[in-house]
């Protein structure tokens, strides 16, 4: 009995953690819910400070979380070429992310709620990167060829796919965003750093993510 009420204990714990604190529901649901959520900006101390901190889950059954997905593929249409988006960019530190998919026919935009990179291939691209929250800033970085990726839908339903390549490149980019890194801090940390370079990227000159 103990070990049934303190498992029941977790479970209802773990789901209040992915509630959204009535900020982030007020940020979610302001001005035209159908319209583009602001993206933020590294040049804002406020907003830096929100692009800096660790995303946690979402619940993807909550209605906001439906409202959220949908006005973050306007944010990123805002752009001028931006190929992918994440929930820290638009205010939000939750783990929901939006990727253009290069690997698959007509390059569709795609949302993945609570993704998790499980594995990543040794072998490295080297290519250039910018980004929607930093101003006049892009650099050459390493990424992993080839991750394997877990996520959710808005249902709720559980799914695992390899992906390589510039997609590839682009879902690193995205998940580093719900872990508060910056292509501008990391730069640094990767100084002393050596690998093979693969080139796997394409449209280099105009995406921004």
């Amino acid at each position: 009995m103990k070990k049934t009420a303190f498992l029941f204990v977790f479970f209802i714990s773990f789901i209040n953690a992915q509630k959204l604190t009535p900020a982030e529901v007020s940020l979610i649901n302001q001005g035209d819910v159908s319209t583009a959520l602001p993206i933020y900006q590294t040049t804002d101390e406020h907003q830096h400070r929100i692009l800096l901190n660790i995303s946690t889950e979402i619940d993807p059954l909550d209605r906001n979380t439906t409202t959220l997905v949908s006005r973050m593929k306007q944010s990123l249409l805002s752009t001028d070429g931006g190929v992918g988006i994440a929930a820290p960019q638009v205010g939000i530190n939750r783990k929901v992310i939006w990727v253009q998919r290069f690997d698959k026919s007509g390059e569709p935009l795609e949302y993945f709620i609570n993704p998790v990179i499980v594995w990543r291939s040794e072998l490295q691209n080297l290519g250039p990167e910018g980004d929607l929250s930093i101003p006049d800033f892009r650099d050459q970085f390493y990424r992993s060829k080839v991750i394997q990726l877990e996520y959710v839908d808005l249902k709720g339903q559980k799914y695992s796919e390899m992906v390589e390549g510039f997609t590839a490149v682009i879902f690193q980019h995205e998940i580093d965003h719900l872990f508060g890194i910056l292509i501008s801090d990391k730069k640094d940390k990767e100084k002393n750093d050596s690998y093979q370079k693969v080139d796997a990227f394409k449209k280099v000159d105009s995406m921004t993510r």
